[in-house]
């Protein structure tokens, strides 16, 4: 809009005809500092506690004298001048193009976070999988003696399936923010590493003292008062035993378990199983907490490095143009005008632009 206004005003307003206007009119009076050129560089506008965008009249420094003088001309093929030699800002369908520098390269490879946050998080699905199908295939008494940890371990089994399933869980996020680079999915994924962890080491933590803490009367107590009429017989049908000590002592009368039964009691043999499978159920657990371990310190410092990027990509708030900013920027624009071809077309580029941009009810 300002560009075809001045296009129009340096084609009827020349600096000889800005020299011909009365000395007795007063520059255009605004109530703002007066223009007084780029600065090299830093911001030279109102702060951001004023309300006003820090963008205004800022220049990186990074640029070179080149790009930021306007007099500076590159001859062009046709002997013609062109205007400053300006980087490409991007954009667009020009951003799809094979030839377009990306970050990271052409060949756009992965950061060694991102490397070192997929095989971390290819390790928890492993053992988190891994976990899930033994407690389902214990679930669903698959193998020999399954229903013995279903009757006498039931904490246990349900403590490990939570923390297999909360595992996988955990895993999938993982893999929508690395494969998605969403660091607010891995912000996620990492607080439930903690949480995995948790769940992971309770049960280790809990039949590591039923294994090593009296284990001979934790099974008495569970067989006389826990497991039932119910938990019993199973136990017997699985273990092929009639009663705790023999078929008179504590014993579920069954089809192979009655009075006279010839079959053992059932104390040695749940004993024995359940010294097998405690210790290998707390050693397992414990044998992944320092994997977990390294996953979550993977998961702590390479979640916010899954790119060579940096948060959003977006504007940060305080450097965004709201409208008193461009009020500041219209009102220099219009003393620079003053001083080139006088108050009247300043005036009228100012009344222009605060109609066009509504900065009439800024108060400006």
């Amino acid at each position: 809009m300002l560009a075809d206004f001045n296009a129009d005003v340096s084609s009827t307003h020349s600096p000889s005809n800005s020299a011909s206007l009365p000395s007795s009119q007063s520059p255009l009076h605004l109530h703002v500092p007066h223009y007084a050129g780029i600065p090299s560089s830093g911001p030279s506008s109102p702060v951001s506690a004023s309300g006003l965008s820090l963008s205004v009249n800022y220049l990186p420094a990074k640029f070179s004298d080149n790009i930021l003088n306007a007099r500076a001309r590159l001859r062009g093929k046709g002997g013609g001048e062109k205007g400053p030699s300006v980087p490409k800002q991007g954009g667009g369908l020009a951003a799809f193009k094979s030839g377009e520098a990306r970050i990271g390269g052409k060949s756009l490879r992965w950061t060694r976070f991102k490397v070192i946050l997929f095989v971390a998080n290819l390790l928890l699905s492993l053992y988190s999988l891994v976990a899930m199908i033994a407690c389902l295939l214990t679930w669903f008494t698959t193998w020999q003696h399954a229903d013995i940890i279903r009757v006498a371990n039931n904490p246990e089994l349900v403590l490990s399936t939570l923390a297999a399933s909360l595992g996988m869980l955990t895993s999938v996020i993982g893999w929508a923010g690395i494969l998605l680079n969403n660091r607010t999915f891995l912000a996620v994924y990492t607080l439930l590493t903690w949480v995995t962890f948790a769940f992971l080491v309770t049960p280790g933590y809990i039949t590591y003292r039923r294994y090593s803490l009296n284990l001979e009367g934790k099974i008495n107590d569970m067989w006389a008062n826990a497991l039932g009429a119910m938990g019993r017989m199973r136990i017997q049908n699985q273990l092929s035993c009639c009663g705790y000590f023999s078929p008179y002592v504590e014993a579920t009368v069954s089809q192979t378990c009655y009075a006279r039964s010839i079959l053992p009691g059932c104390k040695k043999g749940i004993w024995d199983y359940e010294e097998r499978i405690l210790r290998n159920w707390w050693k397992t657990s414990f044998a992944l907490v320092p994997v977990h371990i390294c996953v979550m310190l993977a998961a702590l410092m390479c979640s916010n490095h899954v790119t060579y990027r940096f948060g959003k990509g977006m504007m940060p708030e305080a450097y965004r143009l709201n409208a008193g900013s461009m009020a500041v920027i219209m009102d220099q624009y219009a003393n620079q005008l003053a001083e080139q071809y006088g108050p009247e077309v300043a005036g009228k580029v100012l009344e222009r632009s605060k109609s066009n941009f509504g900065l009439a009810q800024t108060g400006r």
